[in-house]
């Protein structure tokens, strides 16, 4: 399609609007590379910890690093998206969030290649629910986007990208790995790497609720869809920690499924009670509401 103006060369960019805000943290804060991380005491680290140790480390890993990979392959459809509606400065900030990543899958690459010493296939660690939402739920979602241009599409998508996958799974994770390199004081420059990596995902998160309240103040019946969306994934989305932690008897750390179960749920109520809120909000209360949050430091 033929372009027939450009927002910078007539209206201008709208700076105040909470997305450019989000671009102005990403290019401040999201400036951490992975190849300059010194893993010296991690490796000294790795050589302490026991078999079952090494071995939930790797697993938690490896669905970390296909999980970057899955989402970094499959938000293209989601920038082409908003490009295509004309929202330039929220196409702007998704630059940086494509970019961010792809940092995160070459920084658990580092970690599991040069700490762990894993280089060999791991799919094997990948179970049925996993398989379900990152295997095929998400790919198949975000590219229905190339061919459906409706807003439900779209909120399907965001829905399942930073509610689901970001707001729940990935929190989730952070948390088992603060649990452990905290409680025990190991890894400290991959506990450094996972909060860079949970910094750029508050980020993230904070888009998606952003765009899912800019999307449903225009069409309040889309909060049916969102509200679908997330209770349809939640079962598969809990059936990954089960997947990850209780394939151990007993689990290594002292860790509990259900520990990180009630984590889950609660990162899953506070993404759906924030969506609840925004409904009948007008686009100002939106971008109001999503500024306090970003300098809240929450984003």
């Amino acid at each position: 399609m033929a372009h027939t103006a450009f927002a910078t060369t007539t209206t201008g960019l709208r700076r105040d609007l909470a997305p450019m805000k989000l671009f102005e943290k990403a290019k401040r804060l999201g400036i951490w590379n992975p190849s300059e991380f010194d893993f010296t005491k991690d490796k000294e680290d790795w050589k302490r910890l026991k078999e079952d140790e090494r071995a939930i480390l790797i697993h938690l890993s490896s669905v970390f690093q296909a999980g970057e990979e899955a989402v970094t392959l499959d938000l293209l459809p989601l920038i082409g998206a908003i490009a295509r509606d004309g929202h330039i400065e929220e196409e702007i900030y998704l630059t940086s969030f494509l970019w961010e990543e792809a940092k995160h899958v070459d920084f658990f690459q580092r970690f599991l290649t040069e700490v762990a010493g894993v280089t060999g296939d791991q799919s094997h660690l990948h179970g049925p629910n996993y398989r379900f939402l990152f295997y095929e739920t998400l790919p198949a979602t975000m590219n229905a986007l190339t061919t459906d241009h409706s807003p439900a599409a779209l909120a399907k998508a965001s829905a399942t990208y930073n509610m689901v996958i970001e707001g729940m799974l990935a929190e989730t994770g952070y948390h088992a790995y603060f649990t452990v390199c905290d409680k025990f004081d190991i890894l400290p420059t991959q506990r450094m790497g996972v909060l860079h990596t949970k910094q750029d995902e508050a980020r993230h998160i904070a888009y998606g609720v952003y765009l899912l309240s800019r999307l449903m103040a225009e069409d309040p019946d889309l909060f049916d869809v969102v509200e679908t969306t997330m209770n349809e994934l939640l079962a598969p989305a809990l059936g990954i920690i089960e997947e990850t932690l209780g394939s151990y008897d007993p689990i290594p750390f002292g860790l509990t499924v259900d520990d990180f179960t009630n984590f889950a749920m609660g990162q899953f109520q506070k993404r759906f009670d924030r969506i609840q809120r925004a409904r009948g909000m007008t686009l100002d209360e939106i971008d109001r509401e999503t500024h306090a949050i970003i300098e809240s430091g929450d984003a």
